[in-house]
């Protein structure tokens, strides 16, 4: 690290003029119905992770406040979203396919005015560097496009009429309902559209509620949503779950549950559904990535992944490489490597070009990774790297712990955060069996060369998580790939194409090939008196 620990934090007037926020954000809105509502009731105040220094004492940074809505507001919005969805019968999910992109366009368009609002409210709350807080608004401006291309030639595989056994049909993909969408705080912008676009475009209503973190951040879009989508197609909450989303799930009238998020939460609220068969669910979950490092493997090219899959906004990705194995005989380099390679990095505000590692938005996370890591040290670990763990209010000195075994907490738990468990193996089954015990199935990233070995892991290691790494850190892009994971990692497939099945449904008409149908359908189609019975080819 490049910076003094103990004097990381600025003072206010260090901040440069084009990343500081003019004013501090009183939220008082909330969206329902197609109407911005003026909150009365109590306010939760936002906090950045970045200390401010003042007469040589820190303080954190307050960036606002947002609505602490209730039960009577989630369920007005509630009824604002079955209102639109009419039991189907909607303007919204019976629109024509081309409308509902032409809706998200339009969206679109005004999301892109408000980009350096949105990308300076990212840094401030989560603490996410200025260039990953940029990289993540244009990705997922991106991954609106992509979406609308996907639903584009989608509709257009539906839009003939099939005919087989006598029987003429045709298949489009129809919408679920009420989808209530929760997305992460470590990607507040970019996750929570992945799962709130598709549902929309779909066709679905949508009552969103942002993360814990990254709320503020939505406040620049709400005109957005307002101007560019019907009255109650999509309705935003604030408030603690327990009061809102867990009170909508008992009322039996949600239909999607899309989250991304811990197991924990994600359970409760499942649970809470009164009916679970008509509920369908879209879960991104925990995942406990490892690397395995074989003995042939370019240990310089294993090290500079491994650095950027384990440190990489510190380590506060579901994708990130959270465990590494290291075959025995090249160990000691590789240890060796990765500590220089770490101590190259820059430590410092989230506005500083070249940044790795900044402060952290979750108030508890210092305490939580310093019992990991004195847990592991009680059981014979110890911290390779100098300064390793050390903590500076928000911030978290990454620690490198060496040699972990199975006692430790490391071992297993999901740290999310700046500490990388590493442990050597001598026989390449120990690395295999952890993956065959873990309670989480997403990625694992293989390094080496020996190409009949690689084979022999790829096989099985294809059936304990859903996207195998050769020389590369664990991560989700591309948007076009599938995203998804086994066990207790995931439900449900996140790529720009599965997105939009998985926020749908197949559904057909059908008839009989009799004269009668025959006229029907003719008269039905060439007329336009059907949004769903249509050959239209959207260019």
């Amino acid at each position: 690290m490049q910076q003094n620990k103990t004097d990381v934090f600025p003072t206010e007037d260090q901040v440069p003029a084009n990343m500081a926020l003019t004013a501090q954000l009183e939220q008082k809105e909330y969206l329902v119905n197609g109407e911005l509502k003026t909150w009365g009731g109590p306010v939760q105040e936002v906090f950045s992770p970045v200390y401010i220094k003042e007469n040589n004492k820190l303080s954190r940074k307050r960036l606002g406040s947002f609505p602490i809505l209730g039960e009577k507001e989630s369920f007005e919005v509630l009824e604002a979203a079955q209102k639109a969805y009419d039991l189907g019968r909607g303007a919204w999910p019976t629109m024509p396919v081309k409308k509902r992109i032409e809706y998200m366009l339009q969206f679109t368009k005004m999301m892109k005015e408000q980009k350096n609002n949105v990308v300076k409210l990212l840094m401030w709350e989560i603490g996410k560097s200025y260039k990953d807080s940029e990289k993540e608004f244009d990705r997922t401006i991106e991954y609106i496009f992509d979406t609308i291309d996907a639903l584009k030639n989608l509709d257009r595989d539906c839009s003939r009429i099939e005919k087989k056994n006598d029987i003429y049909a045709q298949i489009r993909r129809g919408p679920l309902g009420i989808t209530v969408c929760m997305g992460p705080y470590n990607y507040p912008l970019n996750e929570t559209f992945a799962l709130l676009i598709p549902a929309l475009i779909m066709g679905n209503v949508v009552i969103f509620k942002p993360a814990k973190h990254g709320v503020l951040l939505i406040h620049p879009l709400l005109n957005a949503f307002k101007d560019c989508f019907p009255k109650g197609v999509i309705n935003i909450i604030y408030g603690h779950g327990k009061d809102t989303v867990a009170k909508l799930m008992e009322s039996g009238k949600v239909d999607v549950f899309a989250f991304i998020g811990s197991s924990k939460i994600a359970n409760v609220l499942k649970k809470a559904h009164p009916r679970p068969n008509r509920l369908r669910s879209v879960l991104g979950l925990e995942a406990k990535n490892p690397a395995i490092v074989l003995p042939d493997a370019d240990i310089e090219l294993a090290v500079n992944e491994c650095i950027l899959g384990s440190l990489s906004f510190n380590g506060q990705r579901c994708t990130a490489l959270k465990i590494i194995f290291v075959h025995e005989q090249i160990a000691e380099d590789f240890n060796k490597l990765y500590v220089q390679k770490l101590e190259q990095l820059k430590m410092g505000m989230p506005w500083e070009e070249g940044v790795m590692i900044t402060p952290l938005p979750e108030t508890d996370k210092p305490q939580y990774l310093k019992e990991l890591i004195e847990d592991a040290l009680k059981k014979g670990a110890g911290v390779l790297n100098k300064n390793g763990g050390e903590i500076n209010e928000s911030f978290v000195y990454p620690a490198v712990l060496y040699p972990v075994t199975s006692s430790m907490r490391v071992y297993n738990e999901e740290q999310f955060g700046p500490v990388v468990p590493i442990l050597s193996f001598k026989n390449i089954s120990e690395p295999v069996q952890y993956m065959v015990d873990s309670n989480f199935g997403q990625q694992v990233s293989i390094f080496g060369n020996n190409t009949r070995q690689l084979a022999e892991l790829i096989d099985p290691l294809v059936n304990q998580v859903c996207r195998v790494n050769i020389n590369s850190q664990c991560q989700r892009s591309p948007d076009v790939f599938p995203f998804n994971g086994r066990k207790d990692s995931a439900e449900g497939t996140l790529s720009v194409f599965d997105a939009l099945r998985v926020f749908s449904i197949r559904t057909m008409v059908a008839s009989k090939d009799i004269e009668a149908n025959k006229k029907i359908l003719t008269e039905i189609i060439e007329g336009r008196k059907s949004n769903f019975l249509s050959t239209d080819y959207i260019l």
